[in-house]
C-alpha cells in the first residue's frame, strides 16, 4: 500500500558531475550518499554553501526512515513520527516552526513511559478488563524505583550487564519490589514500553548505557501531519537520483570515486555516508580501501533495533479517548500497545507497534497475517472491535534499504561507539542517528550530524584547496528567527 508518487519535483537524472579536472573553478563537488533527514541535512548545508552536491538513494522515494503514506487519503508516518523534545533546544525546532506545522504533544518532562504522559493510557487485560488507573500509577512508580536499584548495581558492577539481568538481581536484592498477579503484568507492560523506546529486547540494552543518550526539555510532540514536509523542504531544488544503490565507494587522495548498482560511477571531492546503521552492518557497500579496523569494529558492535507499524484505518471510534491503548501480559513479549491517532489527527486510526523479538517475528508474516494479528490483540481488549477497513505495515528490519530502525547501545559495549562511527576517514564524512552519541535513533539526532558532517566536509575540502576563510562564520550560525512550535493536547 506504500504511496509510489515522487514526492519532490525537483528529482533530476542528469548526468553526473563534470570531469573533476575542471569542477573546482566552479565549485566544490560532493556525494551525499543516502536521503535521510541527516543525509538531506548534509546535502542542503553545503549547496547552501555553494558547493555542488549530488544525493544517491537506494529507494525511489526520499527520506528514509522518514515515510509519510497518504493511501488512506491523509498522511499517517511508517517511520519516525515525533519530535522528541518540544522546544527551542532542539534543533529542528526552528524549521518546523517556520513551516508552521502542528505538534501534538503527548508527554511533559520526566515521565516515566518517555514518550507519553501515565493519565493518557487505557489498559486492559486479556480478558479485556480495564486494569485500574491507580494500580497504573503505583506500579509505574515502582517501576522507577526498580530503575533506581539497577543504577546501584550498575556502580557496583565493573563488567556491563542486561537491563533484563539487573531488573533479576534487584528482584534478589529488594524481594518487596517484585510483583505477582495483576501488578506483575502491569511492570511487564512497562518493561515492553521501554523496549519499544530502543526498539530492542531488555536482555540485549546495555545496563550502563541505556540512559546515556540526552533528552531535551520540552517532553514529546507528534507531527500531526507527519515528516514529508519537512524532507520535502529540506530537499527542495537539490540534485536527487533516487534508484540508485551505491554497492562501492572508493577514496582516493583527492576525491571519492561511487558506483551504484547498474554499475554507472560517480566522482567528487568528498561524501558524506548517510547509510543506516543497518546497512552498513551487512556489508553491501564496499569501500576501497577498507575502512579503518576500528571503524568497522563501532559498525559492528553498536546494537540495531527494529519497531514497526501496523496501521489500522476504521470506519469510526470505538475505542476509548486516550492516547494509547495496551495489554498487559506475563511477560513483555506479550504485551502490546496501539498509538490512537484519533486524539491528535481526528482520523479513525490504531497504529500497533511491536518491538525487538515480537517486531522480527511479525516481519516474517505477510502483511495482511500481521495486520490480522494486531487486530486479534486488538480484539482481546475490545470484543465489539470493527473490522479495520485498511492497513499499512512497515517493513524497516526486512527492507534492504534499511535493515533496521534504529541504534541502541548493547551490552558490553562502549557509548563512544556512535562518536567512532561520526568521525571522519579521509575524505568520508559519517552522518545519520547512528552517528549520534547524544540523541541516538532520533529525526533530530540525524539532522544534527547532518550539519556536523556538511561543516566537517566543508572545512576540510575547503582546506584542501586553499579556499578556506577562517574568519567565515561556521554554518548554522546565523541562527534564524526562532518561530513557536503550534502544540496542542487535547
Amino acid at each position: 500500500m506504500e504511496s509510489r508518487e515522487r514526492c519532490n519535483r525537483q528529482l533530476r537524472t542528469d548526468p553526473c558531475f563534470a570531469n573533476p579536472k575542471g569542477r573546482h573553478a566552479a565549485a566544490p563537488t560532493v556525494i551525499v550518499i543516502g536521503s535521510g533527514f541527516a543525509g538531506l541535512a548534509a546535502a542542503r548545508t553545503l549547496y547552501d554553501a555553494s558547493f555542488q552536491v549530488m544525493v544517491l538513494e537506494s529507494r525511489d522515494r526520499i527520506g528514509g526512515r522518514v515515510h509519510t503514506n497518504y493511501s488512506f487519503g491523509f498522511p499517517v508516518d511508517l517511520g519516525a513520527s515525533w519530535l522528541h523534545g518540544v522546544g527551542k533546544e532542539n534543533p529542528l525546532a526552528s524549521l518546523i516552526g517556520r513551516l508552521g506545522l502542528p505538534l501534538y504533544r503527548t508527554s511533559g518532562d520526566n515521565s516515566v513511559l518517555y514518550d507519553h504522559d501515565l493519565e493518557s493510557y487505557a489498559l486492559f487485560d486479556m480478558d479485556g478488563n480495564q486494569v485500574p488507573q491507580d494500580l497504573v500509577t503505583e506500579v509505574g512508580q515502582a517501576f522507577e524505583k526498580i530503575l533506581e536499584e539497577t543504577d546501584k548495581i550498575r556502580q557496583e558492577h565493573e563488567e556491563d550487564m542486561s537491563i533484563q539481568r539487573a531488573i533479576s538481581l534487584v528482584f534478589e536484592r529488594v524481594p518487596e519490589l517484585r510483583l505477582d498477579g495483576l501488578p506483575h503484568k502491569v511492570l511487564q507492560w512497562y518493561l515492553c514500553r521501554m523496549e519499544g523506546w530502543f526498539a530492542a529486547d531488555a536482555e540485549t540494552i546495555s545496563l550502563k548505557c541505556w540512559d546515556q543518550e540526552e533528552l531535551l526539555p520540552g517532553g514529546h510532540g507528534l507531527m500531526v501531519r507527519g515528516y514529508l514536509p519537512v524532507i520535502n523542504t529540506l530537499a527542495k531544488g537539490l540534485d536527487i537520483r533516487l534508484n540508485h544503490r551505491v554497492t562501492n565507494i572508493v577514496r582516493r587522495n583527492h576525491g571519492v570515486k561511487v558506483t551504484v548498482e547498474d554499475g554507472r560511477v560517480f566522482t567528487a571531492d568528498a561524501a558524506v555516508i548517510a547509510i543506516p546503521l543497518g546497512v552498513l552492518k551487512s556489508k553491501i557497500v564496499k569501500f576501497e580501501p577498507r575502512l579503518p579496523d576500528w571503524k568497522e569494529a563501532a559498525i559492528e558492535d553498536l546494537g540495531i533495533g527494529i519497531e514497526n507499524k501496523i496501521i489500522l484505518n476504521f470506519e469510526k471510534v470505538f475505542w476509548p479517548n486516550v492516547e494509547f491503548l495496551g495489554v498487559v501480559a506475563e511477560t513483555s513479549y506479550g504485551c502490546s500497545y496501539f498509538l490512537n491517532l484519533h486524539k491528535a489527527t481526528s482520523h479513525p486510526v490504531l497504529v500497533y507497534m511491536p518491538a525487538g523479538k515480537l517486531a522480527r517475528d511479525l516481519g516474517k508474516l505477510s502483511d495482511e497475517a500481521a495486520a490480522n494479528f494486531a487486530f486479534t490483540q486488538l480484539k482481546k481488549i475490545l470484543p465489539d472491535a470493527s473490522t479495520p477497513i485498511q492497513y499499512l505495515v512497515s517493513h524497516w528490519g526486512t527492507d534492504v534499504n534499511s535493515l533496521g530502525s534504529y541504534s541502541y547501545d548493547a551490552v558490553g559495549k562502549p557509548h563512544d561507539l556512535y562518536d567512532r562511527l561520526r568521525t571522519p576517514v579521509d575524505n568520508l564524512f559519517f552522518a545519520g542517528e547512528a552517528t549520534s552519541s547524544d540523541y541516538p535513533g532520533s529525526v533530530h539526532g540525524a539532522y544534527s550530524t547532518g550539519l556536523m558532517a556538511a561543516e566537517d566536509c566543508r572545512m576540510r575540502v575547503l582546506e584542501r584547496y586553499g579556499e578556506l576563510d577562517l574568519f567565515q562564520p561556521a554554518m548554522g550560525e546565523d541562527t534564524p528567527l526562532s518561530i513557536p512550535l503550534l502544540i496542542s493536547r487535547l
